[in-house]
Order: C-alpha cells, then sequence, then structure tokens
C-alpha cells in the first residue's frame, strides 16, 4: 500500500507561483511512475504530468513551459513548480502514484484569482 498527502495549495493571483508537495508513505519501493491530475468544478478530472522512474518527464500541453514536475527519491516526495498561473489552471490538484495498483491523494485546492 502507498499513501500519498499533497501539499501547498492555496490563493494565487495571475502570473504568481506555488509549489506543491506530495508526501508518499508505505511500499515506496514498489513506486514506477508519479504524476499530477487536477479537476475544476464540472470538470472531469485532466492529467497534468508524469514523472517516470527514470526521471523523464511528459506535460499536457495547456501547462507546459509553465509547470515542473520533479522528484526527490531521498525524501520520498515529488513536486509541481507552478509559475505563470492563469486562472484556469483553478481546480482541485492530485498526485498519483502506480504500483502494483494505482494510490491516489485527497487532493489540494489552487485558486487563481484574474
Amino acid at each position: 500500500q502507498v499513501r500519498l498527502v499533497e501539499s501547498g495549495g492555496g490563493l494565487v493571483q495571475a502570473g504568481g507561483s506555488l509549489r506543491l508537495s506530495c508526501a508518499a508513505s508505505g511500499s515506496i519501493s514498489s513506486i514506477n511512475n508519479m504524476g499530477w491530475y487536477r479537476q475544476a468544478p464540472g470538470n472531469r478530472r485532466e492529467w497534468v504530468a508524469v514523472i517516470l522512474s527514470g526521471g523523464s518527464t511528459d506535460y499536457a500541453d495547456s501547462v507546459k513551459g509553465r509547470l515542473t514536475i520533479s522528484r526527490d527519491n531521498a525524501k520520498n516526495t515529488m513536486y509541481l513548480q507552478m509559475n505563470s498561473l492563469k486562472p484556469e489552471d483553478t481546480a482541485v490538484y492530485y498526485c498519483n502514484a502506480v504500483s502494483a495498483s494505482v494510490s491516489w491523494g485527497q487532493g489540494t485546492q489552487v485558486t487563481v484569482s484574474s
């Protein structure tokens, strides 16, 4: 079992920055890929970014160049650095981890005001 806890969300003005964290515990060694998703009110949950076990990353087109995913294996923590935020980035952000199963955190709210 893998347990994930997100933190770092909040209210920020357009153009501002936030850094989200996702702390993992439990069966850490079994984790392969980790990623971030988001869900805005009335919308489906959408994929934002992924970091593979080897360190490769990929991003949704809507966030490329503004968001950066990283992973500190020594701290069992994944991050999402969010720069140049836009109102359309407003959503609950969830981290996930893929091992023998898929684990999700509880989510953290990000609100970007115009």
